[in-house]
């Protein structure tokens, strides 16, 4: 299946990618995952899209929402953006994941695309990873409005746990595994020595006997009691149709003894921990087998049931695990809260950790975002399709877009989004000259992959990942700053006005207001106030705070102001269920801390603020 040409968006876009990616379901991962694997080893690169039940970013919040300052503003810096990112990824739900690994060779993109349907259940009966979680009405609207299983999702979508899960699990369900000698195992010191030796001598004359015993010709005259008393003198047991006999341990210490005196006897018997609940060892399972190849296939059989085991546990998540461990760039949206939220463990408390904590799995990391960023007008892509729309306006980008399989089912259209996230990299590929290591010639003046990796900042322009008929545009005039936390006021108590309004009555409050500043509504109980001079804000403030006669004006109106630190608190604290206006005060209550504020920078765009109008309309 083969898609040329610039487009992006509309019908034609949609009919173009229908049933082109493969939809995994828990039926048929199994089965999926060699497939997989040899794709994104062999790959340049790997997109990832998703769908999930809500979004802080999104711009409706549902009807009636008064508390839309929660998704990311221009007032937002790094660390609060952040920290709306990890509310949003702990209160919403992943319900696919596309992956798509793909080789991009000039125009020619080769794109291998896979559909994984989620559902979070407890399949193991450990009480995990099932919760609750939050959906945002217009999310699942538009996932109706294209056709989403929500039956096959909740049916026969693919469970996970993360690896902090997965850790906890181990503790619950044990799983016997071949032993293997630790080569990081410190000798014993001179008292232990002797009460290993003792140890280790009583594990091998036993084994001996035993094994000598078992390798005896059996006695078809023996009779039941006597085969019988025979195994319990013995200590024998069986495992499947082979001979066995069975150690007692206390400690991973005497497991290590215990396998090292059977490595002395034979290469004939085959040594498997069997760990109890809480994952300490409690015995080791020795297995006689009768050649080489029966060998073999007692360690492959054991193998496929670890496999089995670890798949049924993991879950979807045996997929991240094999995109982490290629090391391949991912192409992606800033979204990351979300995989690590899920597949990885608990989201840090800071954006710093939760970088750090990121890198350690994905190293490589391109935010598409950050890249349409490098593109002037492209700063306020409302969404992929627009984001397309406007390149193939402005550029002539042609892109081979190459499906080599597509879905048996012709009708599904899951996974086109990230098709066009595909193709949307490809043309900035093209555009901004980016040059995978793999790519690399001596004196190629092409933009490394690294200049772009890793990049992360607050983002008050969400990129959708779906398509959005009434919502498609990109405009010209950025109308971005950057401007210091120093220079922001949060301001409250003015009743229902407009952003407008506001800023005309302030100005005959105080005569910082006959400066330059600009004023936009984070909800419709709070604004946020940006002064240009530097120092306007913390004397308007300090001014205020001490009731001064300039003041007077804005304490008869009952208008109450903050700085930028009292907005940090209000997001540390997680105060997300209030108007803005009263997680302040509820802030403002508490003991101040003597901690000096350390000012940082934010990328403010007074179009993109709430209005009044905006609130009212919804």
């Amino acid at each position: 299946m083969a898609a040329s040409g610039g487009g992006g968006g509309g019908v034609a876009a949609r009919r173009r990618f229908c049933g082109a990616a493969k939809q995994i379901t828990k039926s048929n991962l199994a089965a999926a995952l060699g497939e997989i694997e040899s794709r994104v080893r062999g790959c340049d690169f790997v997109a990832v899209a998703s769908r999930r039940t809500g979004d802080s970013s999104s711009s409706s919040s549902g009807a009636g929402d008064r508390r839309r300052w929660r998704r990311v503003l221009g007032a937002d810096t790094a660390e609060t953006a952040y920290l709306k990112a990890k509310r949003a990824a702990e209160s919403f739900e992943l319900l696919q994941l596309a992956v798509c690994p793909f080789r991009l060779r000039g125009s020619k993109v080769l794109a291998f695309p896979y559909n994984f349907h989620l559902f979070p259940r407890d399949e193991l009966n450990m009480g995990m990873p099932s919760y609750s979680f939050s959906c945002q009405t217009s999310f699942l609207t538009s996932m109706a409005r294209e056709g989403f299983d929500f039956n096959l999702c909740v049916y026969d979508g693919l469970s996970y746990l993360s690896r902090v899960q997965e850790s906890m699990s181990r503790e619950r369900i044990p799983i016997p595994h071949v032993g293997r000698l630790s080569s990081s195992s410190s000798p014993p010191s001179t008292r232990s020595s002797v009460a290993d030796s003792i140890f280790m001598g009583r594990v091998k004359s036993r084994v001996e006997h035993w094994r000598k015993a078992a390798k005896e010709p059996s006695n078809a005259a023996e009779g039941s009691l006597v085969k019988s008393l025979r195994k319990l003198i013995l200590g024998g047991d069986e495992y499947g149709s082979r001979p066995c006999l069975i150690i007692d341990v206390c400690s991973d210490h005497q497991v290590q003894l215990a396998l090292e005196a059977v490595s002395h006897i034979s290469d004939e018997l085959v040594p498997i921990v069997v760990p109890e609940k809480g994952g300490e060892p409690t015995a080791v399972r020795v297995v006689l087998t009768s050649s080489e190849d029966d060998k073999n296939l007692l360690m492959a059989e054991i193998q496929k049931m670890e496999d089995e085991q670890n798949l049924k546990v993991r879950g979807f998540r045996e997929v991240i695990d094999l995109i982490s461990s290629s090391q391949k760039p991912i192409i992606s949206y800033n979204y990351f809260t979300f995989i690590h939220s899920k597949f990885l463990g608990p989201l840090p408390p800071t954006e710093h950790e939760f970088m750090c904590s990121l890198r350690m799995a994905f190293n490589n990391v391109i935010d598409v975002g950050h890249l349409l960023k490098e593109i002037g007008p492209l700063r306020r892509a409302k969404n992929i399709p627009s984001a397309l729309s406007y390149l193939k306006r402005r550029f002539f980008v042609p892109v081979d877009l190459e499906i080599p399989f597509g879905d048996e089912n012709g009708e599904k259209s899951d996974g086109h989004d990230v098709l066009r996230l595909v193709r949307l990299f490809a043309k900035l590929n093209h555009l901004l000259k980016i040059t995978p290591d793999c790519q690399t010639q001596p004196g190629d003046q092409s933009t490394q992959i690294e200049d772009y990796s890793n990049v992360f900042y607050p983002t008050y322009t969400s990129v959708q990942e779906h398509e959005d008929e009434e919502n498609i545009g990109v405009g010209v005039n950025t109308n971005v700053r950057k401007v210091s936390t120093e220079n922001l006021v949060f301001l409250w108590g003015f009743g229902e006005t407009s952003a407008n309004d506001l800023k005309h009555r302030l100005k005959g409050y105080h005569v910082l207001f006959s400066e330059e500043f600009e004023l936009r509504l984070a909800d419709n109980t709070c604004a946020v106030v940006v002064f240009f001079r530097p120092g306007a804000a913390e004397e308007l403030l300090r001014e205020i705070g001490s009731g001064s006669a300039s003041a007077e004006n804005m304490a008869s109106e009952g208008l109450k102001a903050a700085g930028f630190e009292a907005y940090k608190k209000v997001c540390i604290l997680g105060l997300w269920d209030a108007d803005l206006a009263d997680s302040l005060e509820s802030v403002l209550a508490e003991p101040t801390s003597d901690h000096a504020a350390v000012p940082a920078e934010v990328l403010w765009s007074g179009e993109l603020m709430l209005d009044i109008n905006d609130l009212l309309e919804s």
